[in-house]
């Protein structure tokens, strides 16, 4: 028979040994929930080649694949974003962006060419729905100086829409410099700008929102720099993150660039990380907690 005291110590250490068991898996499923939350994707393109090669239904499984609840979309030519609204379940909502692009080409010299600025006021008329224009491309303020840039300024702020440029820093300015109350969404936070730059662009543009798309720079290793980290604590509510899947390369791998920025966002304040994920994304369009439900990630094919 055993002693009382061993048998007492042996039922004390299993039941410790359970309680740590219950608590380990209590982390990992809030671990799991937090990898899974809703994310906000504000730069997704769903253009003609990756169309040929991903259905609708398959991009959609790949957004809720990656815990992605909402998008802004923007294709060339712009059925392309419609087709995936169409596709769309309740679980994921599409906010479609007018691309002032009817091929490819137009890339180049939409800037300044009268016959695009008619081609915004048709898709509008067309596509009621838009809830932005872009994403463009600009290069210097000459470019943005350009008649279609000009116009689509006129028709962002008379429609209460957002623009999402692709451009540098002296064409932000000039895009500014139409009209100051026009909202902007900076694709990749202009690429290069240091985070003191963005603070400066944030401080005198209360209407801009950076997007943070190939910026490798905020994070090295998954951890957050201190001046980013700053930047994010000082102006929280004016950042977004985005997939730009310009390339099929970018849609084959969605999942990994979403889990990427699921990374160094753990490396935020939970507040700070929630706001970049989710809530900015969320509440500058409108777009309700919903029907999204976080479910376990399905291995890829």
């Amino acid at each position: 028979m055993e002693d009382f005291g061993v048998a007492a110590m042996k039922r004390f250490v299993s039941v410790i040994a359970s309680v740590a068991l219950i608590a380990c898996s209590g982390a990992s499923f809030a671990a799991d929930i937090a990898a899974r939350a809703p994310l906000f994707d504000a730069h997704l393109h769903y253009n003609a080649d990756a169309r040929a090669r991903f259905p609708a239904a398959q991009a959609m499984a790949a957004l809720e694949n990656a815990g992605v609840a909402a998008v802004i979309a923007t294709s060339t030519p712009n059925d392309g974003s419609a087709e995936l609204g169409k596709a769309a379940s309740r679980a994921i909502t599409v906010i479609p962006f007018l691309r002032p692009y009817r091929t490819d080409a137009d890339r180049t010299t939409w800037f300044n060419d009268p016959v695009v600025a008619r081609f915004i006021d048709d898709e509008l008329v067309r596509q009621p729905t838009y809830r932005g224009i872009g994403e463009f491309h600009l290069h210097g303020a000459a470019e943005a100086a350009g008649v279609a840039v000009k116009h689509a300024v006129d028709v962002a702020v008379a429609r209460d829409l957002w623009l999402h440029a692709h451009c540098d820093e002296a064409a932000l300015e000039a895009i500014f410099a139409h009209d100051p109350r026009v909202k902007v969404i900076w694709a990749h936070a202009g690429f290069t700008p240091s985070p003191a730059k963005i603070r400066g662009y944030l401080n005198e543009h209360p209407a801009l929102m950076a997007e943070l798309s190939y910026r490798t720079d905020i994070a090295p290793a998954d951890k957050v720099n201190r001046e980013w980290r700053a930047l994010f604590a000082d102006y929280p509510d004016r950042f977004l993150v985005g997939s730009d899947t310009w390339t099929n390369e970018r849609w084959s791998g969605y999942g990994a660039i979403i889990d990427g920025y699921r990374r160094w966002l753990a490396d935020l304040p939970r507040e700070t990380a929630t706001k970049l994920r989710w809530r900015n994304g969320a509440r500058t369009f409108g777009v309700p907690a919903h029907a999204f439900v976080p479910r376990r990630r399905r291995r890829s094919a």
